[in-house]
């Protein structure tokens, strides 16, 4: 995550950053000595070649890497001749400049055979500066400090300073004409993934935030190790309509083996108790007495607390525990296959079902045991699998991620500007559009916030501006 660290006027760097980055050394346009992280550098040579390839234009590093002494000479060289309004529009004062971290370049470009040193400098280089801007995502880098976002940035419009960050947020950030500081703070997005097995959904989590940079990152319904399929992962903002897309309804398909238990319920557990299956089982007709509404057991490996520990840790410790029951639906049923004493099925379900729990809950009713041996998630909501990406498409940026306004089945209601203090507040509105359960309000497509309907009126549910 250090390629994603934030470093601007409030936030100054931490003292054990260097300890975290391999620094290199390069020569600079002047044939100089400088810094620069290692993978940054080779992002840029990258940028560089293909620049020379698309654009036949020639770039060179002028800065990158600035210890304090040498930031500190230059801050009080433009104080010195500018004063400190100017001063504080372009150079950052020690400890709080992104150049401490190695990530970001002052890039020079050659003009007529040679690098430019005028007074006249920024109005010769930045409009050819300005034609590579649109190529800086491909290789991870970003303008960092873009037009007119000068009151986010706190500094003026530099078009040759670009900072490396990785390609997945890069892209992004370019996508949407956003800042470091609006991505890191206000970037919100769903990811549908195909969650691989022998994964645990903490890993995917865990996975996503260092890949996106972002430490908000949820998902929205568990699946175990031995589970695949369809996981919705929420980044940055999108975090709060965790809730919405858990309640949704899940489908799975599950494999089952007959006349074994083992203490997960699962094949993954160690095994209890094996018995002979009986020759002649009602499979089809058991199976469809389960399409109903009734109290699951929670099974002991699980994260459901009571008294305040997690089953799993009674379980771990051989501590006996009554064991919680929670209502869950099955909405639909069906065997898909059955065949030597292992059967497959589909199954639609209600939040909280625990498909281990209705596998044992079958073989109690069928007079045997069983365990399950795979189980895929193939759908939840309205997502289904074959609209999911797998972590290596995620890794190497060949992906789609989802705007909260997006996943979200409720009807959307650009407002105009008149509305737009009251929304972006929170404030009650009426009920004008007759909407009868939630509602996503924009201003110019940005998502502000979402409201639902209390009595005649709509007050906000979740704000997001």
């Amino acid at each position: 995550m250090k390629y994603k660290v934030l470093v601007n006027k409030e936030n100054k760097i931490k003292d054990n950053y260097l300890s975290k980055v391999n620094l290199i050394t390069t020569k600079n346009v002047l044939n100089e000595d400088t810094l620069i992280e290692e993978e940054t550098y080779n992002n840029y040579l990258k940028l560089k070649e293909f620049i020379k390839e698309k654009l036949d234009l020639e770039i060179g590093i002028d800065t990158a890497y600035r210890d304090f002494s040498y930031q500190q000479a230059i801050y009080d060289d433009y104080l010195n001749k500018n004063g400190k309004d100017y001063c504080d529009k372009y150079v950052a004062e020690v400890g709080y400049s992104e150049h401490h971290t190695g990530l970001a370049i002052d890039i020079e470009v050659m003009i007529d055979g040679e690098f430019i040193y005028s007074d006249d400098k920024f109005n010769i280089t930045e409009p050819v500066l300005k034609k590579i801007h649109p190529y800086l995502y491909k290789f991870g880098f970003i303008l960092r400090y873009p037009e007119n976002k000068e009151n986010i940035t706190g500094y003026n419009y530099e078009p040759w300073h670009i900072r490396y960050v990785g390609e997945i947020p890069a892209k992004i950030i370019y996508e949407n004409n956003l800042t470091l500081e609006e991505y890191l703070k206000d970037f919100g997005c769903v990811l549908y993934i195909n969650k691989p097995k022998d994964v645990t959904s903490y890993d995917v989590v865990y996975k996503i935030s260092n890949l996106f940079g972002i430490k908000r990152v949820g998902h929205t319904g568990t699946l175990d190790p031995l589970a695949t399929g369809v996981m919705l992962v929420c980044v940055g903002k999108a975090t709060k309509i965790v809730e919405l897309l858990t309640s949704e309804d899940k489908e799975y398909i599950a494999e089952v083996k007959l006349g074994i238990k083992t203490d997960t319920l699962d094949i993954t557990g160690e095994v209890l108790e094996e018995k002979e299956v009986p020759s002649s089982l009602n499979l089809e007709e058991v199976l469809n007495s389960f399409k109903k509404t009734y109290l699951q057991e929670v099974p002991v490996y699980s994260a459901v607390k009571v008294k305040g520990k997690k089953l799993y840790e009674y379980a771990r410790n051989n501590i006996d525990v009554e064991l919680p029951k929670k209502e869950v639906t099955i909405k639909e049923i069906e065997l898909l296959s059955n065949n030597d004493n292992t059967f497959t099925f589909r199954s639609l379900v209600t939040k909280g079902c625990y498909i281990r729990s209705l596998i044992n809950d079958i073989c109690k009713s069928l007079d045997t045991i069983g365990t399950m041996t795979s189980l895929v998630r193939t759908k939840q909501g309205n997502i289904f699998i074959e609209k999911t990406n797998t972590l290596e498409e995620i890794e190497s940026n060949n992906y789609k991620y989802y705007k909260i306004e997006e996943v979200l089945d409720y009807p959307i209601v650009d407002i105009k500007e008149d509305l737009l203090k009251v929304i972006s507040n929170g404030v009650k509105v009426s009920n004008k559009w007759n909407i009868k359960d939630k509602v996503i309000f924009t201003y110019n497509d940005k998502l502000l916030g979402i409201y639902e309907v209390s009595h005649n009126n709509l007050k906000v549910w979740k704000n997001f501006n």
